[in-house]
C-alpha cells in the first residue's frame, strides 16, 4: 500500500504533536514552529504513526491518502 501525506502550512498551528508521533516524517521550521513534511512517501513501517500524527493534529492541517 502507498501513502501520501501533505500539509497545510497555512492551518498549522505548530503544536508539535505531529513530530511526537511521527519523528521521521514531521519537524518543525525553527523560526516560527511550522510543520515541515520530512517524508510525502514515507514506508510502510511509518503509516501507523503517519496516521496517528494525522490524527492528533488540532487544526487538521495533515492530509493522508492512501491506495
Amino acid at each position: 500500500m502507498t501513502m501520501k501525506i501533505s500539509v497545510d502550512e497555512d492551518k498549522c498551528c505548530g503544536a508539535g504533536s505531529c513530530v511526537l508521533s511521527a519523528p521521521e516524517v514531521f519537524d518543525q521550521r525553527d523560526d516560527d514552529g511550522i510543520v515541515v513534511l520530512l517524508d510525502a512517501t514515507p514506508p510502510e513501517r511509518l503509516h501507523a504513526a503517519a496516521r496517528e500524527a494525522a490524527s492528533v493534529c488540532p487544526t487538521a492541517a495533515i492530509m493522508v491518502t492512501e491506495e
